[in-house]
Order: C-alpha cells, then structure tokens, then sequence
C-alpha cells in the first residue's frame, strides 16, 4: 500500500505519520515499515547528541498500522470508512526492548486478537533488524463522527 493509499485510509499526516508503507493487510493482522530519518523533529529534543526514537512514537506507528487494518477488514461495507476516526482507548503490557536510532528501519507488525462492540484488541510489536524492540497490546475504537455528528 502506498503512501497515498495510507492517507486515503487513515486520517494521519506528516508529521505526525509514523508508517512510511503497510506491506500486507491480512484477515489477521497488517505489517509496516518505517525508515527513521535523521530530520523528524522530535530528534531536536530527544535527545541532542544522541537521538533516540520516542517510545510513544513507536507505539504510535502500532497505532496507525493497527488502524490501517482496522480500516480494510473491520468497516461494514455500508460505512464509510472516511468518516471514521480510529481512537485509542487503552494501552496494556507495553515493554520498550531496543532502541531505535536515526537510520533504522523498522517493521511494525500487527495482530488482530477480538472485539466487543465498537472495541477491537490488537496486539503489535515494532521490530528492528528482525529483533523486537517493543511490543504492546491494545484497544482502539472506531468512531464514526458522521454518525455522532447526525445524533448531535
């Protein structure tokens, strides 16, 4: 999936897009990478001298890959999937493994595990040359803001 095709599927932009390509979208889960460059703002801050990728970063790009998927294989075909907005509601067993460093290319790998009602559990793990360097599980919901407007 392209660049374009990503923000065609979720409402993520630069700078605050943390997956540069999905390389697949399953009935089970979704895969992306990252190449982390030098020039992302956040490096200007964390920290100078020895640029280190945010943990929340990482999580985020769990996040967006978690959306993707969300977008492809759990939106009813009568939904218009342009109107959702994917919405984390709980972050469990976050455990940070490596560091990411400028240079990096990372690939960030999604598994889809249940859901209850609007509620989908995932879990996601970042890799970095094929090693874990953070994993978590979590929670997102899809909120339709054209059905919550309507209701407003």
């Amino acid at each position: 999936m392209s660049l374009e095709a990503i923000y065609q599927t979720i409402p993520h932009r630069p700078p605050f897009l943390f997956i540069d390509e999905i390389v697949e979208v399953t009935e089970n889960g979704a895969t992306a990478k990252r190449t982390i460059r030098e020039d992302e703002p956040q490096f200007e801050g964390h920290y100078p001298g020895n640029p280190i990728m945010p943990g929340v970063l990482l999580c985020e790009s769990i996040f967006q890959t978690a959306a993707i998927f969300l977008a492809n294989h759990k939106v009813d075909a009568d939904t218009d999937s342009t109107t959702l907005t994917p919405v984390l509601v709980r972050i469990q067993d976050a455990r940070f493994k490596r560091m990411v460093k400028p240079g990096d290319e990372i690939t960030i790998e999604v598994t889809y595990l249940s859901q209850v009602h609007q509620f989908h559990q995932l879990r996601g793990r970042v890799l970095k040359d094929g090693k874990p360097a953070m994993m978590l599980e979590c929670t997102l919901a899809l909120i339709d803001e054209g059905k919550a407007a309507k209701e407003a």
